[in-house]
């Protein structure tokens, strides 16, 4: 039996369905993780990609996992391949046929299990949206710029205005990949830059985190210098204590300005 048009959606009927979630997606990157291996939509005999209900709820859950638990690109295939992620049990209506209305009651029945703990209601205004919380990526993983991008938000412009000003710096050896810090940083960046803060500016947080750094190798630098591994240990946390001193101290004093500010 032949197949019919309603059978099945092209790429621009496929992005139609989820630019509104997600403003980011374009054609170029549903190919992309198709070129990874995320998806793998079927062609028709001319060699247009043919998408099925299984493969637009499978790239709402990449996209998803991107967005909301900033996981790579690769983390998100081991977990599809394992069957961590399973994406059929997402769907319970046939194709054509749009979701139910979003209601309070619904938000957590709608979301997908790895992600639901994670996700903001889509019932929250964007600036009520938790946007700065960032999910740890594991120590260790390397980002290509692509991932890099899609796990922050980042426009490729931005990145490279970001990097321009030393605020992200990408490790160059053996080739150039980003690792959770810069992850961290960017997600933050983002943020301050939606907000109409220019990347230049933004020297102003990178200033204020050597000066603090440099006040803290100071306090502790005979014990950082000491080979043995238990007073390094002792030291580490003790900066780890400072640190977290330094940010709240700092998080109250702008919160006492704003309130001056706003009164």
């Amino acid at each position: 039996m032949a197949e019919t048009e309603s059978d099945y959606l092209s790429i621009g009927e496929v992005l139609g369905l989820l630019v509104e979630e997600f403003p980011e997606v374009t054609i170029s990157k549903i190919r992309f993780l198709e070129s990874q291996g995320l998806i793998n939509p079927e062609r028709t005999t001319s060699g247009y990609r043919k998408f099925h209900d299984l493969d637009v709820e499978l790239l709402r859950v990449i996209l998803s996992e991107q967005r909301e638990n900033y996981l790579p690109l690769r983390v998100i295939k081991d977990r599809i391949d394992s069957g961590e992620i399973d994406p059929s049990k997402e769907i319970s209506r046939p194709l054509g046929i749009e979701r139910p209305p979003v209601t309070a009651e619904t938000v957590d029945s709608q979301q997908h299990p790895s992600a639901r703990s994670h996700r903001p209601s889509p019932l929250q205004t964007p600036s009520s949206r938790p946007e700065s919380n960032v999910t740890a990526i594991g120590s260790g993983v390397q980002l290509d710029r692509s991932e890099f991008r899609s796990m922050t938000g980042l426009t490729e412009q931005e990145v490279t205005e970001l990097e321009s000003y030393g605020i992200i710096s990408p490790r160059r050896q053996p080739h150039n990949f980003y690792s959770e810090h810069e992850v961290a940083i960017g997600g933050s960046a983002r943020i301050l830059l939606r907000h109409g803060i220019d990347a230049r500016h933004l020297r102003n947080w990178r200033t204020t985190a050597e000066r603090e750094l440099s006040l803290i190798e100071q306090l502790l630098a005979h014990q950082i210098r000491q080979r043995d591994s238990t007073t390094r240990v002792k030291a580490r946390d003790q900066a780890n204590e400072i640190t977290e001193a330094g940010a709240k101290l700092r998080s109250a004093l702008l919160n006492f300005g704003l309130q001056q500010l706003f009164e």
